[in-house]
């Protein structure tokens, strides 16, 4: 699925039309510094009935997330610098015992990731527009 948005309020309608795709708990997040991976992420969240506030897991590297459906647990791997360090903070525990575990910048752990079905979903900003890939 392929979407083109240039408006915040956009991200809901790409919000609405990919919650229902959703097969697997795990969801690949790629794009620039700024391209929207967390601002989806609220949208996702807030459709997903969570009543917490979201932010970037820049810092804490992970950040947990209460919903009606399970724990939702969002990853930003930025900072990591190889698959030992990934697997160091438990992913594979997270990744068992989740409704959704979201993970921004899984590049570096991406090899060991396609063992897992999974969705991605990359975001390019070009200056004006969004352009949004689910898949």
């Amino acid at each position: 699925m392929e979407f083109k948005i240039n408006k915040i309020e956009d991200w809901q309608k790409v919000t609405d039309q990919i919650l229902p795709e959703f097969k697997h708990n795990i969801l690949l997040l790629k794009g620039n510094l700024g391209a929207g991976k967390t601002t989806f992420t609220q949208f996702l969240l807030k459709n997903l009935g969570s009543q917490d506030e979201v932010s970037s897991p820049t810092y804490a590297i992970v950040n947990e997330y209460d919903t009606p459906k399970g724990n939702v647990f969002h990853f930003d791997l930025y900072r990591m610098k190889s698959t030992d360090e990934v697997e160091d903070i438990g992913i594979h525990e997270y990744l068992d015992n989740s409704f959704l575990c979201i993970i921004e910048w899984p590049e570096v752990y991406e090899a060991e990731l396609a063992h897992f079905p999974h969705h991605e979903m990359s975001i390019e900003n070009d200056g004006e527009y969004r352009i949004i890939n689910f898949r």
